[in-house]
């Protein structure tokens, strides 16, 4: 018997809301320390900051991903071996009346 693949609860219009909230946000800061009336140094450290930023924002986001998945592939090894008792185990013995 051929267990189901999991399917991912990520629709299109979550994917396509991340990036629309994601993308123009990023563009705006970019240009907002780009026209800042700030010396070379100072525009710099605020750049850092935001790869800073951004790079953090993906970090709990993997790691959540990943505590899903792992908590996936351990329910589908209990529901296995579940099954496998449940189908090793004859409730009702055919021919004992």
């Amino acid at each position: 018997m051929a267990t189901p693949s999991i399917q991912r609860p990520t629709t299109t219009a979550l994917f396509v809301q991340s990036a629309i909230s994601f993308g123009p946000s990023l563009v705006a800061l970019m240009i907002g320390i780009a026209r800042l009336p700030v010396g070379p140094w100072e525009r710099g450290f605020l750049a850092l900051g935001l790869i800073l930023v951004v790079s953090s924002a993906f970090t709990p986001a993997k790691c959540v991903r990943d505590r899903q998945e792992v908590a996936e592939v351990t329910n589908r090894v209990d529901k296995a071996r579940i099954d496998k008792i449940l189908i090793e185990q004859d409730v009702f013995p055919r021919g004992k009346v």
